[in-house]
């Protein structure tokens, strides 16, 4: 079974995929989101001014501040990955002391 994405990774995710300037289908699939998912986020990163529709172009495309929130998005996933597999690396330590304090 695949890994819950929360709200900033599917907004990354259709972020990656407008930066190419994309259709509402491309993002869609791409981006892995059911069309009601897909039109939700889409109003909600175009009101944050993340992404703009180009009539001229018939296409999403990533804004500035898309692409700041893009660069900020890669150095918040990078810095996460790396403090949970310090967790878990944490909770096996403590797994074993609470081995080792059973009376078994």
């Amino acid at each position: 079974m695949g890994s819950y994405r929360g709200r900033l990774d599917i907004i990354a995710d259709i972020l990656q995929v407008v930066s190419q300037n994309a259709k509402k289908t491309q993002i869609m699939y791409q981006a892995n989101l059911s069309y009601k998912v897909l039109t939700k986020y889409l109003t909600e990163v175009s009101e944050a001014s993340l992404i703009k529709f180009e009539d001229e172009k018939r296409c999403y495309m990533l804004t500035a501040k898309g692409r700041a929130f893009l660069e900020a998005y890669k150095e918040y996933s990078r810095d996460n990955r790396q403090i949970e597999k310090r967790m878990n690396e944490i909770n096996g330590k403590k797994k074993v002391l609470e081995e080792l304090c059973s009376s078994e």
